[in-house]
């Protein structure tokens, strides 16, 4: 089981920025894909990004493709979202999954998942 411990979230206003990380207890993080997930109030969980392991291609969903970054740094065993740009629509609870499978994007494939935070948008 991958441990799995998210920070970063807060408020901020719209146009503004924030970077969630996603710190995993696991020996084998370098094989893993990561990815980042959110659910707003009343809303199915949404795929946001993903980012496979042994340097595969990154991928975003459509709402935030170009205002959104992940990234992972094997040596420390994390995985950021840098967010920027950010819109009133961008609000929900992030939480960041762990995958065996490559390039996962839907929730059913990730079997570890953080606890989330939050992050709200004002307008």
């Amino acid at each position: 089981q991958v441990q799995l411990v998210e920070s970063g979230g807060g408020l901020v206003q719209a146009g503004g920025s924030l970077t969630l990380s996603c710190a995993a207890s696991v020996r084998t993080f370098s094989r893993l894909t990561m990815g980042w997930f959110r659910q707003a109030p009343g809303k199915e969980r949404e795929f946001v990004a993903v980012v496979p392991w042994g340097g595969g291609t990154e991928s975003y969903a459509d709402a935030v493709k170009g205002r959104f970054t992940i990234s992972r740094d094997n040596a420390k065993n994390t995985v950021d979202l840098q967010m920027n740009n950010l819109k009133p629509e961008d609000t929900a609870v992030y939480s960041c999954a762990a995958s065996y499978t490559f390039g996962a994007r839907e929730a059913s494939q990730y079997e570890s998942w953080g606890q989330g935070t939050q992050v709200t948008v004002s307008s």
